[in-house]
């Protein structure tokens, strides 16, 4: 079925004219008279009145002709035929129209050039399979009813071997239905639950929650992937990940690590099993919270504050930050052996000027020589 354009629908002309860098993408494609197409979420947003800082551009021909026209730093993808070009006025990604096919559930696709009704046909959900040419910006081209479907809130899957293809996509729909607040179609929800991620590699899957964890509705989205079963989540996760995000916007807590960290660690790997472990044992000491906490990864940290580790806050402020005077030269110039001797001196030190009872380098020495020679200390 060949696409079909509707005439300047809910006024598209001028919210396409209106994203950055769209006036300098239809200069360069008509300096390079290449077919170019405003495609997927850039579509998509504007339609829905929707602010978005890069653009979606489709070629069909020469990509990388737009690119170079467009000038600034562009990074090509060969492996997809796709560039993304950076300029003043953000991120714009080109990409040459392809026809795909998968070799077997979940791999790579291997990609063949193709026209414009091919390329919207490969998406993944109809409200991204809208095009809209880009020296004609008042036509919208929707051969699968994706503005139907906007109007809507309706997600609604391209066929029924989307998620067989790509499961991933399938993490997606959680994405884009608590970004916009969208229902899934019926068929598309019964596809979905049936999504295989192990057909995909890690990297991909933890790719699509790093996505997610972007998102200002984290926490919906990740309640769609624990209610579809797509992942075996822990029944609290979506809220502790939401928690602490909001924490790593926030003093002492900001930059220690970041949101995509929190949620791929914390969905596929042991971060919340150990945060829960350190968040349940109350330090007595100060040396005993640098004990527990030394280590530990940041998101462990974060997850086990988010538990109620308040004491990590002092931790992280105050007793991480203690140091020694001495190091282990100290100690072996003073004769102690190389190996666990000096680890067990330097231990001792730090927990004695972590309680208050040292003063000073030569205190510090002292101890360490002490505790060098005497009963071998764990951390």
């Amino acid at each position: 079925m060949a696409p079909q354009a509707d005439t300047d629908p809910e006024g598209v002309r001028a919210r396409i004219e209106a994203l950055p860098g769209a006036a300098e993408v239809r200069a360069a494609a008509s300096e390079t008279a290449v077919d170019a197409f405003f495609v997927g979420g850039s579509v998509r947003d504007a339609l829905l009145g929707r602010g978005r800082a890069d653009l979606d551009v489709l070629v069909v021909g020469d990509h990388l002709a737009l690119a170079r026209a467009l000038g600034g730093e562009t990074v090509v993808h060969d492996r997809f035929a796709t560039a993304t070009v950076a300029g003043p006025h953000g991120s714009i990604d080109l990409a040459r129209a392809r026809a795909e096919s998968y070799p077997s559930p979940g791999a790579l696709p291997e990609v063949r050039p193709a026209g414009l009704a091919e390329d919207l046909a490969r998406r993944d959900f109809t409200i991204n399979a809208m095009a809209v040419p880009v020296t004609q910006p008042g036509e919208l081209i929707d051969p699968h009813g994706g503005r139907a479907d906007l109007r809507s809130g309706l997600l609604r899957v391209l066929h029924d071997g989307s998620f067989s293809d790509d499961p991933t996509r399938a993490l997606r729909a959680a994405r884009y239905a608590a970004r916009l607040g969208f229902e899934i179609d019926d068929r598309t929800l019964e596809l979905l639950r049936a999504a295989d991620l192990a057909t995909v590699s890690a990297d991909r899957v933890a790719a699509e929650l790093a996505r997610i964890a972007g998102e200002r509705e984290l926490r919906g989205a990740l309640e769609l992937v624990r209610d579809w079963e797509l992942i075996a989540l822990d029944p609290e996760l979506p809220a502790l990940a939401a928690a602490a995000a909001g924490l790593v916007s926030v003093e002492p807590w900001a930059d220690l690590t970041d949101r995509s960290a929190i949620v791929v660690d914390a969905t596929l790997g042991t971060a919340l099993a150990q945060a829960r472990a350190l968040a349940a044992e109350p330090p007595e000491s100060p040396w005993h919270a640098v004990a527990a906490a030394r280590g530990r990864s940041p998101v462990v940290l974060v997850l086990a504050r988010v538990l109620g580790a308040e004491w990590l806050d002092t931790y992280l402020t105050q007793w991480s930050r203690v140091r020694l005077e001495i190091t282990g030269e100290d100690l072996l110039a003073e004769g102690v052996e190389q190996g666990p001797a000096v680890g067990r001196g330097l231990s001792a030190a730090l927990r004695a000027k972590l309680e208050g009872t040292t003063r000073g380098r030569a205190d510090e020495l002292r101890v360490a020589l002490e505790g060098a020679r005497g009963p071998e200390m764990l951390l």
